[in-house]
């Protein structure tokens, strides 16, 4: 799997980590979404014991392999100037043109970027 990040992307990664360690996973949550969920980008202090690494053009990234079911094997994580979300696409379509990330580290727990990935903002 890999996905190609663009500079945008990489710089607003960057900053949401805050100068801090921490580890970017592509995660698909169903909790208070809906039956379908959405998919997310959680940072995450450490990683769980199956998660693969997906191959990036900036710093890897890791998925659950049960996720992957909802992923594609080439991604493209893009971003805009004046819109705070990303873009998640590949050669098939656009996965999610609003994908959020959320701050799951235990430092960032009851912050606003920490909150349920469906909570609009």
């Amino acid at each position: 799997m890999h996905m190609q990040i663009t500079d945008l992307a990489a710089q607003r990664l960057t900053t949401s980590l805050n100068d801090q360690p921490g580890y970017f996973k592509v995660f698909y949550d169903m909790e208070g979404c809906g039956c379908n969920g959405v998919v997310v980008l959680l940072i995450v202090d450490e990683l769980a014991a199956l998660d693969e690494q997906i191959e990036t053009n900036f710093v890897p990234f890791y998925v659950d392999p049960k996720h992957q079911l909802n992923l594609e094997s080439n991604m493209k994580l893009d971003a805009q100037e004046n819109y705070p979300a990303f873009t998640l696409s590949s050669d098939s379509g656009v996965i999610s043109s609003n994908l959020r990330l959320r701050d799951a580290r235990a430092a960032a727990v009851g912050t606003p970027s920490a909150e349920n990935a469906c909570t609009l903002s």
